[in-house]
């Protein structure tokens, strides 16, 4: 037996433990309260509040909580648990066509990387600190804008973001998060669906804005156009009708929020 097999047998045991179950279930769970929390600070911001409608806005409105303390501790751990389902996940790919293999890992490998990016980001605030994901987009674009391979790698961001956000758009027209799940019957299947639609497709358009708005930092050597989930909301509120869009958008957060619950519930593992 070669060592990649040996290696993927040993990631497909530690996957079917019940330990590493139950962490991806609390790690569904954290996600889906986090863009419950974006859902609620976006529509906040479009009645005319203030704060930040991302992960950074949630995690702080959460730190703010008597019990925060204890609540970021469990974010923290619910959100690592996930990305290291999503290694598992990635090395266990079940796919006999090589390519396809490959894409498989790939994407898989990507939402690891952006769950323990937000878990990285809740130990800081679990630990006492804190800071703006949306400063620190800028000032990272700043720094990239000065040299032509960091404007392609921006350029490179903006196409990947539009991209990942037509993927979660065509996933809630078709219904491919359902493949997510193991959905219940009659009604409660029915409202799974309508909350899964609803949300993919929202977050589908925050990502490809998100994209939009790197190209724009690029195209006008802007690094203040570049931002991430709250600069893409903010964006969406400057546009004729913006307040109603970003109310719908936040309810579609909302929405996903509450689908992660049913995956925590019923997922597919």
């Amino acid at each position: 037996m070669s060592a990649t097999s040996k290696a993927e047998q040993g990631a497909g045991r530690l996957r079917s433990s019940t330990w590493f179950r139950n962490g991806a279930r609390a790690g569904y769970a954290v996600a889906g309260l986090l863009h419950i929390l974006i859902g609620v600070l976006a529509i906040s911001v479009a009645t005319g509040g203030g704060g930040s409608a991302d992960q950074t806005g949630a995690l702080a409105a959460i730190a703010q909580n008597p019990a925060g303390a204890f609540l970021l501790w469990v974010v923290v751990i619910g959100l690592f648990a996930l990305g290291l389902w999503q290694i598992l996940e990635a090395a266990t790919v079940q796919e006999s066509d090589p390519k396809k293999r490959t894409g498989a890992r790939l994407k898989e490998a990507g939402k690891a990387v952006a769950y323990l990016a937000i878990g990285v980001t809740a130990l800081r605030y679990a630990m006492g600190g804190g800071g703006s994901s949306e400063q620190s987009t800028e000032n990272a674009t700043a720094g990239l804008l000065g040299s032509p391979w960091g404007i392609a790698l921006l350029l490179i961001v903006a196409l990947a973001a539009i991209g990942i956000g037509v993927a979660f758009i065509w996933s809630g027209v078709k219904k491919k998060f359902l493949e997510n799940v193991a959905p219940p019957s009659g009604t409660a299947r029915r409202v799974t669906e309508i909350l899964g639609q609803v949300g993919y497709i929202a977050k589908g358009i925050a990502v490809v804005v998100i994209g939009i708005l790197f190209a724009a930092a690029v195209f006008t050597a802007d690094p203040n156009r570049a931002g991430g989930l709250d600069g893409a909301l903010k964006a969406l509120a400057a546009l004729p009708f913006g307040v109603v869009i970003l109310i719908v958008i936040g309810l579609g957060f909302i929405a996903y929020g509450l689908f992660f619950f049913v995956r925590a519930w019923r997922p597919k593992l």
